[in-house]
């Protein structure tokens, strides 16, 4: 059987710039998904509150019919 060497030691850097990069390629992937998620319930916001200002609207409506009977 062959002799195995010993691992090599890796420095330091060089494992935070390997870290650096997986981060940096991975990055764009996250903030995409991110940013569907983020879409997905800006709508969902922007339906209810314009729901929310027309129920508000209505109220008024109502109030300013009432005070003028």
């Amino acid at each position: 059987m062959a002799d195995l060497q010993a691992p090599v030691r890796v420095s330091p850097l060089i494992k935070v710039f390997f870290m650096v990069h997986f981060t940096k390629t991975d990055y764009p992937k996250k903030e995409a998904a991110f940013r569907e998620i983020d879409a997905i319930h800006q709508a969902e916001r922007a339906t209810k509150l314009a729901a929310e200002k027309k129920l508000a609207s209505d109220r008024e409506m109502q109030e300013l019919e009432a005070m003028a009977k």
